[in-house]
């Protein structure tokens, strides 16, 4: 029987095990919005593509599979490009479908006109435009199968509105066929045989495909071969943080001991990672030209494998499946000193709180939400100093619990908390966000009332663009341009909404607060009015000055 592109298209979605797409609604896409209609997709509608676009991606995030997204043409593909790069950079498999002029009105500089292929080039693994009616179901199999193959991301399909509501009796394909999964058992030899002569060896886990299966094989490996374990940046939730060979994340800030260890290491087992600038601090912890230890490098895709370093070996498998398959050999007797216990009392040595000046602490919060929310609470965060303390301070126990931007995207937690909202209904769900950062986003806070969603943002206002102004404070001391911040009642804002909203001035009321915001039943915001010298974790805007000024 005859279909539509619009039905063809999320018939295949149906396929593909879709249940939920992110969008805002355009005029060039409307035979797929007819095709959604009645099939039981849930269509989150969203406020701004940006925000639909980072909600897609932390779906994508949290459940492996491709988030999806439909937006239309010009500017709403462009305001949603700042998801795509964060889907990128991070790893995440995600299916846009953009919306497209007539076919025959192409290169006339048509109204919204782009080249979509053009545009979408860098930010994604495969982008193109649909041409003809009969070929969607080929496109979209296809969309979905790069999308999560190797190393997962992006993909874009243009939809020409014409193609797209014409009429066609192509079939449907089939979903993908799962690939058969292994590890050789040379690969496995290769690790024990790197693992055998090292005697300061490290593993650093990191990049997407991971479960809460791969965590635990993780912790079963680190016991069973006395190894210390950290984490690449806002991947905190690949393994239990109170785990006693958990020893920190190399992030933006990361613990300077942390840095030390790394570049002590004469061995480091890459699991999943890229191994890129941040984990190393800008490749100065590790030189590519000059490295002075054994990396072996385990990624899915063998691109990634000597792309920056060389490893000896490389292993084109993906980190759970390695995982897996390393958790189930019986370990010889090792011995390797304190390198374990001595890494660890580093750890716990840098979580103790450092005090900031104020009447609300930033760290106190934070400690406070480590220690007393559910253990499979939610927690996300976009850019910004205040992102510093979730990082230092909350300890992530179980896998799929932290949602934030490798990317370094401002404005992705608070669309992300929503679509965590939605996807867990019975989880906590806080997002970290600064003040700056959550006014980039927070427009989808009628998304939120809308489909039900129900975060609590814990917004640390400071009136500035905090990390800027520590730059900005370091490099021209005294001389204060662009980093103020003019900014609303947020409680207010959030009651306006159809939300609730606190204001909390004193450390001491946040807890109350928080069960207040947690029994209301509405996404809600609780503003934490901030000391400006509270600049970050390490130094207060008085000392970072201070140090500009001492070159």
């Amino acid at each position: 029987m005859a279909r539509h592109g619009g039905r063809i298209l999320v018939d295949q979605l149906v396929i593909q095990g879709v249940k939920r797409v992110f969008s805002v609604p355009g005029e060039s896409f409307l035979a797929a919005l007819d095709g959604l209609h009645d099939v039981g997709i849930q269509n989150v509608v969203c406020r701004q593509e940006g925000g639909a676009a980072m909600m897609a991606e932390a779906q994508g995030k949290m459940t492996g599979q491709p988030g999806v997204l439909f937006v239309t043409r010009g500017p709403g593909a462009t305001n949603a490009s700042a998801g795509l790069h964060v889907a990128m950079q991070d790893s995440t498999p995600m299916v846009v479908f953009v919306g497209q002029i007539a076919r025959g009105h192409r290169d006339r500089e048509a109204f919204q006109e782009v080249d979509y292929r053009a545009f979408f080039g860098p930010l994604a693994k495969w982008a193109t435009e649909v041409d003809d009616t009969d070929r969607l179901p080929e496109y979209i199999s296809r969309a979905f199968h790069v999308a999560t193959s190797g190393r997962p991301g992006p993909v874009v399909l243009a939809l020409p509105e014409d193609m797209l509501s014409a009429f066609s009796d192509t079939p449907d394909i089939a979903a993908p066929v799962p690939m058969p999964t292994g590890v050789s058992e040379a690969q496995i030899a290769a690790v024990l045989d790197a693992l055998s002569t090292a005697k300061r060896p490290l593993i650093v886990a990191g990049g997407a495909g991971w479960s809460r299966d791969a965590a635990t094989n993780l912790e079963r490996f680190a016991e069973r071969f006395a190894l210390p374990v950290a984490v690449t940046f806002r991947r905190q939730g690949h393994m239990d943080n109170r785990h006693p060979n958990y020893i920190g994340d190399l992030g933006v800030g990361m613990n300077p001991k942390l840095g030390q260890r790394l570049q002590a290491a004469d061995l480091v087992i890459a699991l999943g990672t890229r191994l890129g600038d941040i984990a190393t601090n800008g490749y100065t912890l590790i030189d590519p030209a000059q490295p002075d230890k054994r990396i072996v490098h385990i990624h899915p895709d063998p691109d990634e494998l000597g792309r920056v370093y060389r490893p000896d070996p490389g292993i084109a498998v993906s980190a759970s499946q390695m995982i897996a398959a390393l958790a189930q050999v019986n370990a010889p007797e090792v011995s390797r000193g304190d390198w374990v216990t001595s890494a660890r009392a580093e750890y716990d040595a840098w979580r103790a709180p450092k005090e900031t000046p104020g009447t609300v602490k930033m760290e106190r919060v934070v400690s406070w939400l480590s220690d007393n929310l559910p253990e499979d609470a939610v927690l996300t965060n976009g850019a910004g100093n205040y992102a510093a303390f979730l990082h230092r301070y909350y300890q992530f126990k179980l896998f799929g619990t932290q949602l934030a931007p490798t990317s370094g995207s401002m404005g992705y937690g608070f669309p992300a908390a929503i679509a965590a909202s939605i996807e867990h209904p019975d989880r906590t769900v806080v997002c970290m966000a600064g003040d700056g950062c959550f006014q980039m986003t927070v427009n989808e806070f009628s998304t939120a009332v809308q489909h039900g969603a129900k975060p609590i943002v814990v917004v640390a206002n400071n009136g500035r663009y905090g990390t800027i102004r520590m730059h900005q404070e370091r490099h021209y001391p005294g001389r204060v341009s662009g980093t103020d911040l003019a900014n609303p009642d947020f409680a207010a804002l959030a009651r306006a909404y159809g939300g609730h909203g606190e204001v909390v001035e004193r450390t001491d009321d946040f807890a109350a607060a928080f069960g207040r915001a947690q029994s209301s039943g509405l996404p809600a915001v609780i503003e934490l009015r901030l000391d400006p010298e509270a600049l970050s974790t390490g130094l207060t805007l008085s000392e970072t000055r201070a140090l500009g000024e001492a070159g």
